[in-house]
């Protein structure tokens, strides 16, 4: 099942870039997910692993992920090594005004189950959807707000200088 929701966030594509490449902010902003840590040295960039879950109904889904792409300011994507088979993408480009078109991609299945894993796929389907809405949603918010705290600390200091 594949799915794909975008938003349009009033800040440059730099300061969304840097607020998705900390995987510490993951908890914070992305829907449904209970678990991103770090596995391993790496915590960014091409090959860095994760350990994901995201709650699908009362069950936790995941495992084991690990960043295949990597395009500074662009785009990153994922896909698992272990557990769920999943992929997932984000691509940043800038539109006029400073603003950013983000992309959410996520596609999943449950690999050699046959019908049943076909069934749980579609049950699954509405509830993602929502989960990534309400991603984009959260981290619309969350960049925006640091951007207007990094102007107004800006504002701040031109004040302090010109004192």
């Amino acid at each position: 099942m594949r799915l794909n929701e975008s938003i349009i966030i009033s800040a440059p594509p730099k300061l969304v870039w840097g607020y998705l490449a900390d995987p510490s902010n993951y908890l914070h902003f992305m829907s449904g997910v209970t678990r991103w840590e770090v596995a391993g040295e790496q915590r960014s960039g091409l090959g860095a692993r994760y350990r994901m879950l995201i709650r699908v109904g009362s069950a936790e889904i995941g495992g084991l992920i690990e960043m295949v792409e990597w395009k500074e300011g662009l785009d990153m994507a994922w896909s698992s090594v272990t557990g769920v088979d999943q992929r997932g993408r984000w691509r940043l480009r800038e539109i006029p005004d400073g603003r950013t078109k983000v992309e959410f991609r996520f596609a999943y299945g449950v690999a050699g189950s046959g019908i049943p894993g076909w069934i749980a796929e579609l049950f699954a389907a509405p509830q993602l959807g929502r989960h990534l809405r309400r991603t984009l949603q959260q981290l619309k918010r969350q960049v925006e707000h640091e951007q207007l705290r990094a102007e107004a600390a800006a504002r701040q200091r031109e004040r302090a200088a010109a004192s």
